[in-house]
């Protein structure tokens, strides 16, 4: 049996605003539902309000072509205001570890998502990435990219 590929997503957005402020957007787990568009069909099960520290688990719902999916993640390593990341426990993927760094820029945040995944079902899970998965992952962090920039507004660009 061959290994499987992992595959790298990273996104970057400046946005204005302080580390703390910007970093406790993204450690509520219900803005969540806030960036994720509404054709994932993305729902959190996790009873509410939940406190994020490492070692916590969520669990969500998705849709993947209409068919609800259960995930669950832990959160791995938690340092406020600068990084945390979770880790798939149960999901679609066959791994899935989500780092969120934010680091202080001169005129705000700067927000990095970086996902390294790998896909189940060997060519199949291939063959998927390929024809859709790459492509959905990519418009979910673009449709997150334009929300958070309505939510914070933009950092001016240097003339």
């Amino acid at each position: 049996m061959g290994r499987r590929r992992t595959y790298t997503l990273t996104r970057e957005q400046d946005l204005p605003g302080d580390l703390e402020s910007v970093f406790s957007f993204f450690a509520d787990v219900e803005n969540l539902e806030l960036i994720t568009p509404s054709w994932v069909g993305f729902r959190i099960l996790t009873r509410m309000p939940c406190e994020i520290r490492a070692g916590t688990i969520l669990d969500y719902r998705i849709r993947l072509v209409g068919v609800p999916v259960r995930w669950r993640t832990r959160i791995m390593t938690w340092e406020p205001p600068v990084r945390f990341t979770d880790l798939q426990e149960r999901g679609p993927y066959a791994s899935w570890e989500h780092t969120h760094s934010f680091e202080k820029i001169t005129d705000g945040v700067r927000m990095r998502d970086t996902i390294c995944y790998t896909m189940p079902f060997g060519f199949v899970g291939t063959l998927a990435h390929v024809i859709a998965v790459r492509s959905s992952l990519r418009r979910i962090f673009d449709y997150r990219y334009e929300v958070l920039a309505r939510e914070f507004g933009k950092v001016a660009e240097n003339a």
